[in-house]
């Protein structure tokens, strides 16, 4: 049989949610709303630690990195989904699918690489304060900051240039709102299994390994805090960590339900379902959950709005 390779034809057709017409709205509103508080919650976040000294540590860098990661991740796939809904499909060429498809996986990537950073940023605080500026100084901050970007660019060549490599003599439609990786290899008619081994490869030795990192800190940080006599003291310790935790476990729960079934359980509504969760809920929950339960953060905010109008806030 005769491959044709899909640069012949240099589109792609996206049909977003046309097969779920039940959920059209639902889906656009929460897309709608998520992508604003995401980029509003975010940018927030971004230049009250900017601005405001007293957040100028490590804990808060990283942060502040989470943040910008999250607003790069959403900025993918949100803008091109609520288009899709005006339309019954959208085109997109071959060459700015693939693009999509390798930042949507730089940016996962590198916030599975910035989580267990900031684990361990919260795992010297707590387990060696006495020796935390000394351990975290600036030269290791700017290296465990960058790492994740440099790690996420670097790693998701091997998938985007396999894939770029992959032939559709099929069909140009892609059944879901953005060019995932699970979907074209769904598309294609090439033989998928080098790209396959591929990714089940990185994904044990990039994905397991930063989650493995990431639990061992907790796990230690857990002891320590056991052994802790005061019970405040206990409290704010955990305090310290529970947002952190809290983006943990919905960044890994999501990316294991997305990516961890079994191939015989794909269902392209399904994974849709997943995937709207992931790309937008997620990076709107995050700023929430810092904002709501660090004590800091909500200081900060309340210190740049409120002492506009009320300027005895300052020495409250």
């Amino acid at each position: 049989m005769d491959i044709e390779n899909v640069t012949q034809f240099s589109v792609f057709h996206l049909i977003g949610f046309s097969d779920l017409p039940t959920w059209n709205l639902l889906l656009l509103l929460l897309f709608i709303f998520s992508f604003l508080v995401s980029l509003v919650g975010n940018s927030v976040i971004i230049l009250i630690i900017i601005f405001d000294s007293s957040l100028h540590n490590p804990m808060y860098l990283f942060l502040l990195n989470l943040s910008f990661l999250d607003i790069c991740s959403i900025n993918v796939t949100a803008p091109q989904v609520m288009v899709i809904f005006g339309s019954m499909y959208y085109t997109v060429s071959f060459a700015d699918c693939i693009s999509q498809v390798y930042f949507y996986l730089v940016f996962t990537d590198a916030e599975f690489f910035l989580l267990p950073v900031m684990a361990y940023d919260r795992y010297v605080a707590i387990c060696s304060p006495l020796h935390y500026y000394k351990i975290m100084k600036k030269e290791v901050c700017i290296l465990l900051a960058v790492a994740p970007w440099a790690f996420g660019f670097i790693d998701m060549l091997s998938c985007t240039i396999l894939t770029s490599q992959l032939s559709y003599c099929n069909s140009h439609i892609i059944n879901h709102f953005f060019c995932d990786l699970t979907a074209l290899m769904k598309l294609s008619c090439s033989d998928t299994s080098i790209i396959e081994l591929v990714t089940f490869v990185e994904g044990v030795a990039f994905g397991f390994t930063p989650f493995f990192i990431t639990l061992t800190s907790y796990a230690y940080i857990i002891l320590n805090v056991l052994k802790i006599n005061s019970v405040d003291g206990r409290r704010k310790a955990f305090s310290t960590c529970s947002s952190h935790i809290t983006v943990v476990i919905l960044f890994y729960g999501t990316i294991i339900c997305m990516y961890m079934r079994p191939s015989s359980d794909y269902s392209p509504a399904q994974d849709k379902l997943f995937a709207v969760f992931y790309t937008t809920t997620v990076p709107m929950l995050n700023p929430l959950i810092y904002t709501l339960k660090n004590r800091d953060i909500k200081r900060a905010i309340l210190k740049v709005f409120v002492n506009k109008h009320n300027p005895s806030f300052k020495d409250r």
